[in-house]
């Protein structure tokens, strides 16, 4: 590792299906175990870290509205599933002695804290990792919009999306053998080559706030130190991206 850390605050993304493990579905003790390790290496280098998780393990709005489920009503459920993620991480975390608060966007005060923005700050400058649980509370909005704007709102320095990739590539990777890495990308590459590493709004903002988006594979212990230290293999998508690919 770098002496130096190349962050003093990281919002780190997962997705709901990256604590699927090898499952179908649902949460593997396992990787909440892993995450957790990963995230108090990167705490205990010095750099204060929020989080956002997304709830598809569980259950995808879209994915009810397939199934007759009003979108509005299919997005609240999936904002629930997400509390549900939220508190599993919170309580590996919290196992291997990280101070950790959840806060939600739909205030839920028996199971979390409601998200305050100054509180979630306050929390992170005394050294708690702080998740942030039920998307934005609004409909229509993914959790990689809520992701960008929680990052915005902390005024983190870099957003890492973990994902079971270890990059953004210019198609599905496990489907097309002759799918294109890229090692780096602006925001408008992102958005005028359709790239789906990030819905559009999560790009604008982050663009709009002037954050760092690096994407990495989540699957191997120690990857969210690695990418943090400019060690791990990953796409930054910034500004002034190069738009260079590899294979």
């Amino acid at each position: 590792m770098a002496d130096k850390p190349s962050y003093r605050r990281v919002l780190l993304k997962l997705s709901g299906e990256a604590l699927m493990g090898d499952g179908e579905f649902g949460i593997d003790p396992a990787v909440l175990d892993r995450v957790a390790q990963d995230v108090k290496a990167v705490r205990d280098a010095g750099i204060q870290v929020c989080m956002v998780v997304g709830g598809g393990n569980i259950f995808r709005g879209l994915a009810g509205t397939r199934t007759g489920i009003d979108r509005a009503s299919g997005d609240y459920m999936g904002m629930l599933a997400t509390v549900i993620n939220a508190l599993a991480m919170q309580s590996a975390m919290e196992r291997i002695g990280l101070q950790t608060r959840v806060q939600s966007a739909i205030p839920m005060s028996t199971v979390c804290e409601p998200y305050i923005r100054r509180r979630a700050a306050r929390h992170m400058e005394k050294n708690r990792v702080v998740i942030f649980a039920a998307g934005t509370g609004n409909p229509f909005f993914t959790t990689d919009t809520a992701a960008a704007l929680r990052a915005s709102e902390m005024r983190c320095d870099a957003l890492l999306k973990g994902t079971k990739v270890d990059g953004v590539y210019n198609a599905d990777p496990a489907k097309d053998t002759s799918a294109v890495r890229y090692e780096t990308l602006t925001y408008m590459d992102v958005l005028s080559k359709d790239l789906k590493v990030m819905d559009a709004s999560a790009i604008s903002l982050a663009r709009e706030n002037k954050i760092p988006i690096l994407v990495f594979s989540i699957q191997n212990a120690g990857s969210f130190a690695d990418v943090i230290f400019g060690k791990g293999r990953h796409t930054i998508i910034t500004e002034k991206g190069a738009s260079h690919g590899s294979r």
